[in-house]
């Protein structure tokens, strides 16, 4: 049945001109059926450059807002209409604009997993991958780091000659996190490498044997000489390893990494979509796409 689904899926795109693109969070079959997977900027980058004139993305709002962004020209849908990302939403661009007020002259950088009214009031985007190298190139010392205040702390922590000041926010999956679930998991495995996301607590993250993005996780899972690994990130990427290397092992650091918006966008969902039955054209205004689109392109500038 999956099978019959996912060859019709194929079927569909082909005559529709639709390009898939899904984020790695998402189901294992619906990687398959997919043009392209992996984090929400390299998605974005991918759909720029896609021949087809409609875009699927099966993520959250905001990657399918990013992907609008940079090819306004394009069909852009988002695979399930309630598909929200909750750091993203916490945020608004009155309290971004409250907090700049208090420290003149700052430079507002914003995480990519916002919203895109939010990023119209922002200096700079950054990625889980280019925050730290991006922030250091930057001229302005005072830096107003949003919304994640953990991956905040953790370029903090690589860029101490900057003022990074820090907001209450974040990731509520990877927040969830403990400390002693860290220290229990490389007890339960000790020959196991601990691969953090930068969206955990520092407490977490000081456990780790490597921190990085979802894809820098995913390749250095992949290159390492180790067979064990305890993954610190959403779930589904220890499925994904597990399948992309049969000979290793791949352990969840925590039953809570579950992020129940990935979670939402089925195979069926997917197929509603392709043809033409279900999921929704993302629409922004034309002064959103082009103050949204200066922080994206100050991140390209940056080396993003």
């Amino acid at each position: 049945m999956i099978r019959d689904l996912q060859e019709e899926i194929l079927r569909l795109k082909k005559e529709k001109d639709v390009c898939i693109l899904a984020h790695s969070y998402t189901a294992h079959e619906i990687l398959e059926v997919a043009d392209f997977s992996g984090d929400s900027y390299a998605l974005s980058v991918h759909a720029k450059s896609a021949p087809q004139k409609t875009v699927l993305m099966v993520g959250v709002r905001f990657m399918a807002e990013t992907v609008k962004i940079l090819s306004p020209e394009k069909t852009v849908l988002l695979s399930h209409p309630d598909a929200g990302c909750p750091m993203a939403e916490q945020m608004d661009k009155a309290m971004i604009e409250a907090a700049r007020a208090e420290t003149p002259g700052c430079a507002v950088v914003a995480y990519i997993n916002t919203t895109a009214a939010l990023k119209t009031v922002c200096d700079v985007c950054v990625t889980s991958s280019s925050a730290v190298k991006i922030v250091k190139q930057m001229p302005q010392k005072d830096i107003l780091f949003i919304p994640d205040c953990n991956l905040g702390s953790f370029v903090q922590a690589q860029v101490p000659e900057k003022n990074i000041r820090l907001l209450q926010g974040g990731c509520p999956i990877h927040t969830a996190v403990c400390e002693q679930e860290a220290i229990d998991a490389k007890k339960r495995y000790p020959n196991a490498l601990l691969l953090v996301h930068p969206e955990c607590k520092p407490e977490v993250v000081r456990h780790a044997d490597y921190v990085g993005s979802t894809a820098g996780i995913m390749e250095y899972a992949k290159k390492s000489d180790s067979r064990e690994f305890i993954i610190g990130t959403e779930m589904s990427i220890a499925e994904h390893l597990s399948y992309a290397c049969s000979d290793k092992r791949f352990y969840p650091l925590s039953k809570k990494l579950i992020c129940p918006d990935m979670k939402l966008s089925t195979l069926t969902d997917v197929y509603n979509a392709v043809a033409g039955n279900g999921g929704e054209e993302i629409v922004l205004d034309d002064e959103t796409i082009r103050k949204a689109r200066v922080c994206i392109d100050a991140m390209i500038a940056l080396g993003g």
